[in-house]
């Protein structure tokens, strides 16, 4: 928590098959993440449209976390291939928004990768504690 009070709400969308995995063994592992975060299980990080995520940061998130598998492990092959290529999409929708492209981020995460999952969290958290809140929140 910053010196104001600010706490940045965080909604991230998950791919089932790995990244949702990593959540759930970051967890079980016991690894410390900040609790900003509000997690949305989704089949494929490709199959999350980028209206979704303006959704989520004109109507008060702080920040969208994308975390999907990474390139050639995907279970739906090229999945998380249409999820950068619908990244570059959203990187021009945050500037139509003026909003800060550090509200949107998209990792790579696999099943395995526990304590990546509670680092690039960590990550999100500190970067939007130093932005501040959003114009929409």
């Amino acid at each position: 928590m910053n010196d104001n009070g600010y706490e940045p709400l965080i909604i991230m969308y998950c791919c089932y098959w790995c990244a949702y995995t990593a959540a759930d063994l970051a967890g079980t592992s016991r690894l410390q993440y900040p609790p900003n975060v509000r997690i949305i299980r989704v089949q494929c990080s490709g199959m999350v449209h980028p209206n979704l995520v303006i959704d989520a940061l004109t109507n008060g998130a702080d920040g969208v976390l994308m975390l999907g598998c990474h390139p050639g492990d995907c279970h739906y092959r090229e999945g998380n291939l249409r999820a950068q290529a619908r990244a570059d999409a959203i990187d021009m929708m945050l500037e139509d928004f003026d909003l800060e492209p550090e509200r949107y981020r998209l990792a790579w995460v696999s099943a395995s990768e526990g304590p990546r999952f509670a680092e690039v969290v960590t990550e999100m958290v500190e970067e939007l504690r130093e932005l501040g809140p959003s114009v929409y929140a």
